[in-house]
């Protein structure tokens, strides 16, 4: 700024610089001016921008929905829509025939692993083809007339489901009918086929605990070691196993006080009842 004389008086001293405002650049006497200049319409705009808020955030009772947190809007809504649509899973009629030794035969009071399914799916069928004694290669002798209704008179039920099983009777005869680990697989898998062939789903059951029998040791637990080994890898073409041994066993290779009769080989009505849940819970628990 220079300096201008005045006249009469001294020389006019060097005005200082005003201050500037650091966020808009401008003097402050300057920043003043233009908002007072501009109260007025920041007044009315203050009010008209509290009207429209209070409009829009007024809360609207009948579309509200509740989100848990870190929901968005939208997100909940499309919950809410898919749980008002869900629709519970049809129930199923299951027409089943299992195929095996005493432990699925009435006539040897085994079979009630079906009792129990039946009372759980009273709409669906559960039919008993156990024969006590019987090896898996009995079985299958009988397994195409028996399940599948070949060379029969009369009207034998269309089965969509069958269980197999067996290979206990086929261990225990290892000595005296020369039962091999090759051979029951080869039967069992012949039954399996045969089933699957006709469009029937196939389940396949672990051979169960036997080890405090009389006649058990140690190269018929070899046998069944290497059964259930193989039995657990779902041969071909079997749709499902259900493991029933580790539901049964107890100190490594017994049947289960609990489940077991005294011979320490055959069921008690509890040990059928573990077996049918299992079944149940694995592929049955949306029968009717």
């Amino acid at each position: 700024m220079v300096t201008r004389t005045i006249s009469g008086g001294p020389p006019a001293k060097r005005a200082e610089p005003r201050a500037r405002s650091p966020t808009v650049g401008y003097a402050f006497p300057v920043a003043t001016r233009t908002v007072e200049r501009l109260a007025p319409a920041l007044a009315i705009g203050g009010v008209l921008f509290l009207f429209v808020a209070a409009l829009v955030g007024a809360p609207k009772r009948d579309l509200m929905v509740t989100s848990a947190p870190g929901d968005t809007p939208s997100s909940s809504v499309a919950i809410a829509a898919s749980a008002g649509s869900a629709a519970p899973a049809p129930k199923k009629r299951y027409s089943l025939a299992a195929i095996g030794d005493s432990l699925t035969d009435k006539k040897s009071q085994g079979g009630k692993y079906l009792e129990y399914l039946q009372e759980k799916c009273p709409k669906s069928r559960f039919d008993s083809w156990g024969k006590g004694g019987n090896m898996v290669s009995q079985m299958k002798k009988r397994f195409a007339r028996d399940v599948l209704g070949e060379g029969t008179q009369g009207a034998r039920p269309s089965y969509s489901h069958v269980i197999v099983l067996g290979g206990i009777a086929d261990i225990g005869s290892n000595e005296t009918a020369g039962r091999t680990t090759d051979k029951i697989q080869a039967d069992l898998t012949a039954m399996y086929r045969a089933a699957h062939d006709k469009g029937i789903v196939v389940i396949a059951l672990t051979i169960p605990p036997w080890g405090g029998f009389s006649e058990y040791n140690e190269e018929r637990h070899r046998m069944m070691t290497v059964m259930n080994t193989w039995l657990r890898k779902k041969p071909e073409p079997v749709d499902h196993v259900v493991d029933i041994y580790p539901k049964l066993v107890c100190n490594d290779r017994e049947l289960c006080a609990a489940y077991a009769w005294p011979d320490k080989l055959h069921w008690s009505k509890q040990g059928h009842e573990v077996v049918g849940a299992l079944l149940y819970q694995q592929l049955f628990d949306d029968c009717e």
